[in-house]
């Protein structure tokens, strides 16, 4: 696809011409809400990660018409395609198409391997009689690959793969992240406060491999989403529960599937815990954004610093009973006031 693009814009220098094309087509892949890479977003919100990512001037006309011209020949491409609504999805064609052109780029690069002996009968009919033993080979070629996955690189000598990230902004979400880091992002824990569910602006995230982590270490100080953000290896101490078990862990604060991990609901709750507010709010807000779903609110309660009396930004709502509750819980992570809603359960 890159190839093709990049024959159309000889404007563009060909390394960067094929680093946005790239940095685009991966956004869209891990873009989506509830755990799902749906391959769709905004184009604003897309040019905007893509942006950030590549260090480019958002304000720059020629910078914007560049990527303009790219998401262009991407449609005609039949690789992405943009509705009246301004939304732009990858075409699951176009997701296969790329994954064979990552596939044939590593074959090329590696050295062809000598095709190992045609396994004869008698070999097929010995590990047949021999499952145990197949078995137990399997496991160790899994165990292997396992530890290659840890296995130390340079800028990474003891294979490190968790790593802390700090100043994060408060709109990122694992889509944002995986487009700004190199590899893939496996798990996500984010940090918020106990009480107050507030998000602290940190995380800890694990990498899909050593060399993927040594390379997103490498990116401490560059700019996600208007913030330079603070990167350090962070292996886990004796007696963590690492990696968790789901990809984005309970305590998530931050946007996308990362907030939407809630704790059990209780039987008969009709109550929630409701964090991140903006400062703006107030009863009639709050009643009115849960009406939407045809929750009606029996009580709203605010927390307020006990010293200064500033609002936390967190506070409880009370349904008439627990079916309206479960209507309500439905809309965390959703927007109000410009701000993603933190909700869960409490008695």
């Amino acid at each position: 696809i890159s190839c093709a693009l990049i024959s159309m814009m000889p404007s563009c220098p060909e390394e960067n011409q094929a680093t946005l094309i790239e940095t685009i087509v991966s956004t869209l892949r891990g873009s989506g809400e509830d755990g799902e890479k749906s391959g769709k977003m905004p184009v604003k919100e897309l040019r905007k990660v893509v942006f950030l990512s590549m260090q480019m001037d958002s304000s720059d006309k020629t910078t914007k018409k560049k990527f303009k011209n790219v998401i262009q020949e991407l449609e005609k491409d039949k690789t992405v395609s943009l509705n009246a609504d301004g939304i732009i999805k990858l075409k699951k064609t176009s997701r296969k198409k790329k994954r064979k052109i990552m596939e044939d780029s590593v074959e090329t690069s590696e050295p062809k391997k000598t095709r190992s002996p045609s396994i004869t009968n008698n070999q097929k009919d010995s590990n047949e009689l021999n499952p145990i033993e197949n078995s137990n080979e399997h496991e160790e070629q899994e165990n292997n690959s396992s530890n290659n996955e840890k296995k130390g690189c340079k800028g990474n000598p003891q294979g490190v793969t968790r790593l802390f990230l700090g100043n994060l902004p408060f709109a990122v979400n694992e889509g944002s992240l995986d487009a700004f880091f190199p590899g893939t992002i496996t798990h996500v824990k984010w940090i918020t406060d106990k009480e107050t569910g507030k998000f602290y602006g940190s995380a800890f995230c694990e990498m899909d491999n050593a060399k993927n982590a040594a390379g997103a270490v490498a990116m401490a100080g560059q700019k996600l989403l208007g913030r330079p953000i603070k990167i350090n290896f962070a292996p886990a101490r004796p007696g963590d529960i690492w990696p968790p078990t789901t990809k984005a862990v309970k305590g998530g604060q931050a946007g996308g599937s990362g907030v939407e991990a809630m704790s059990e609901k209780p039987e008969g709750c009709v109550k929630l815990f409701i964090g991140n507010l903006s400062y703006d709010i107030d009863d009639d807000t709050i009643t009115k954004f849960f009406a939407n779903v045809d929750a009606e609110v029996k009580a709203v309660r605010w927390l307020h610093h006990q010293d200064t009396g500033d609002f936390k930004g967190v506070g409880f709502v009370e349904f008439w009973n627990t079916e309206a509750c479960g209507r309500a819980a439905t809309l965390n992570a959703k927007s109000l006031l410009g701000r993603p809603i933190r909700i869960d359960w409490t008695d």
